[in-house]
């Protein structure tokens, strides 16, 4: 669809473009050309950046052409730790409240979606939000998911630190005066030894997860639909790529099936690069080995491979991180087995990535690392990271830099950091991570958000914490000094997260040669202010040179997907995260309602009408 200024080329030198990008301010991440006006891309790659005019060469008949009317476009970006396989398999069963900002209206939409899910159905609100974030700053309490959903099990996950039940999941749950406690978790009970409907991870979060396994999950069929519309959901905020970091209740390869098939496809919308977590303790070793005769990281394509193992190798070996709770002191001696599982990998030319939230966990693990060097394992070309690393020291640091390892950290603390706070003070949490210092000492670092459980999927949430260093509820955490400019933050979403993938050559920059993938932006993310950029979404999003989202003037432009299902599913009704227009929707809605209460409640004590007055438009009184 050719636009005003370019025109198809009578005879172009060279074969024309599949898509060209035009009036735009490109920022391409390459710091020999950082800026443009205009890219092309040809077989998913790019084939063309410069001006308007410098392009239109690449202008042939078939050439879709699309104005950005003078939009910010950017590099793709890419999640270096979100859970997007298993988050697509259950996608369309979720009622999310992410985005949501009050918890009155969250209540509202566990009411509504009560009256449309089927029996033996439940409710599930999964991760991505945070008592902060809502205007009443509480959590709901167990009563008002009785009366939200008197007869619908309701199970509501907050952050890894709890989960609350309706009486209706309770007794779906299978959870009686009799239930054990499982180790590191604990059901909370009435006087009478009931359980009431609070589930704390205390402070491991398997129970939590072992809960929520409980629900119906989708038929085949259904996970297909469920995944592409998270995909789907993914690239409304620009995301083009994003590296899976597995996690528990995520198997090899059942769970994986989905996203090979719609590999095998051509119905990815999000390049995929996952990882491999042994799922049962005991067994960790035997699949590993397994798994080293078996693949071999690389496997696969530019759409979906294989990455290499974690975030656990070793169940012994993994930390957690609810910050309500006291730092959990891990086992002695699980080294012995976490150096078999490492030197396996490494003999094998296998990366891998480790949860760790704690200093303490690191050093240990760090200790493991430096033994095998002494025998050349370290560094040895294999690709390896760090996760999370809220505490990691300067020290440590400096050991991960000489044993060649990379970081990935994420906003958890944008939606816990008020906990942290709480229990380690503001002398610590100036620097939970030390973002600024990894950067300063040069290490690889990528950006991720660890959705869905934890953080919202929305990057620009993410974003907005690393440029700030504020919680979404608003709480400043970090000083100057450990703040990065916007720049450096968006590149830790680029180019960042290709380095863990070793598609740094291709991916995290608009580059003649590199991946065909970029946003289109609703508002230039450089210049909105702080504020805004958690609202920030892509009006096109492209991926390989297709157009995988579009809205407001692109509406349309973007492939098909099939209709959201079941019929009852809260997305078909609620969509994803709620954008900052639905907020402004909602803001209006509730203060109708609460107008109305008042009026009722006036009315009752006899100092207002029974009845309202009409609504008179002056235009129309006459």
């Amino acid at each position: 669809m050719p636009v005003a200024g370019v025109v198809p080329a009578a005879h172009p030198q060279q074969p024309a473009a599949d898509l060209l990008v035009r009036n735009a301010k490109v920022f391409t991440g390459d710091p020999g050309r950082p800026t443009a006006r205009a890219v092309a891309i040809r077989d998913g790659r790019v084939v063309g950046l410069g001006d308007d005019h410098d392009v239109a060469a690449l202008v042939g008949p078939a050439t879709k052409v699309v104005d950005a009317l003078g939009r910010r476009v950017v590099p793709g970006l890419n999640d270096s730790h979100l859970h997007v396989i298993r988050g697509g398999l259950n996608y369309v069963l979720e009622l999310r409240w992410d985005g949501v900002r009050s918890l009155r209206q969250a209540l509202a939409m566990l009411r509504e979606q009560a009256g449309r899910t089927p029996k033996g159905q439940w409710i599930r609100v999964v991760g991505g939000w945070t008592a902060e974030q809502f205007a009443e700053r509480r959590m709901p309490t167990v009563a008002e998911l009785n009366a939200a959903a008197p007869d619908t099990p309701v199970f509501v996950l907050h952050l890894y630190q709890s989960a609350l039940m309706n009486r209706a999941a309770v007794r779906a749950a299978g959870y009686t005066r009799e239930t054990p406690d499982p180790r590191g978790g604990q059901i909370v009970r009435n006087r009478d030894g009931e359980p009431n409907g609070v589930l704390l991870a205390a402070p491991s979060a398997l129970i939590l997860y072992s809960t929520l396994a409980k629900a119906p999950a989708l038929d085949a069929s259904g996970k297909r639909t469920s995944t592409r519309h998270f995909l789907r959901e993914l690239n409304r905020f620009g995301l083009t790529s994003a590296v899976d970091a597995a996690g528990g209740f995520q198997n090899f390869p059942d769970d994986y099936a989905t996203v090979i098939d719609l590999a095998r496809s051509g119905e990815l919308s999000l390049r995929i690069a996952y990882h491999l977590f042994p799922q049962t303790a005991g067994q960790e070793l035997a699949d590993l080995r397994r798994w080293t005769e078996t693949v071999e990281p690389g496997d696969g394509d530019e759409w979906l491979r294989l990455n290499g193992a974690g975030e656990n190798l070793t169940w012994a070996a993994a930390d957690f991180e609810n910050f309500t709770e006291p730092r959990p002191e891990l086992a002695e001696g699980y080294e012995a087995e976490f150096e078999q599982a490492v030197r396996l990998l490494m003999e094998n030319g296998w990366g891998f990535r480790l949860h760790a939230t704690y200093d303490e966990t690191i050093r240990r693990d760090l200790a493991v690392f430096e033994k095998l060097a002494a025998e050349g394992l370290f560094p040895g070309g294999n690709r390896w990271l760090f996760d999370h690393a809220e505490t990691v020291t300067a020290d440590s640091l400096e050991r991960i830099a000489a044993l060649g390892g990379a970081v990935s950290v994420q906003n958890r603390m944008s939606f816990q950091g008020s906990a942290f706070l709480a229990r380690y003070g503001a002398a610590a949490t100036a620097h939970t991570p030390p973002v600024r210092a990894m950067l300063d000492r040069g290490l690889t670092v990528a950006a991720g958000t660890d959705a869905t459980r934890v953080s919202s999927y929305n990057p620009w949430v993410s974003l907005h914490w690393l440029v700030t260093g504020r919680t979404v509820g608003g709480t400043e955490l970090y000083p100057a000094s450990n703040l990065i400019d916007r720049e450096t933050a968006l590149g830790l979403y680029t180019t960042g997260g290709a380095r863990l993938t070793g598609e740094q050559d291709v991916k995290g920059v608009l580059r003649e040669g590199c991946y065909g993938d970029l946003a289109v932006l609703s508002e230039d993310y450089f210049t909105v202010p702080e504020a805004a950029i958690p609202d920030i979404e892509s009006v096109l999003t492209v991926v390989g040179g297709r157009i995988v989202w579009a809205s407001a003037e692109y509406e349309g432009l973007d492939e098909a997907v099939p209709p959201v299902s079941p019929q009852w599913s809260p997305v078909a009704h609620f969509g994803g995260y709620r954008s900052r227009g639905a907020h402004q929707a909602l803001a209006m809605a509730e203060a109708v309602a609460e107008s109305e209460e008042h009026r009722l409640w006036r009315a009752a004590r006899g100092s207002g009408p029974v009845t309202p007055a009409p609504f008179t438009d002056p235009c129309f009184a006459h």
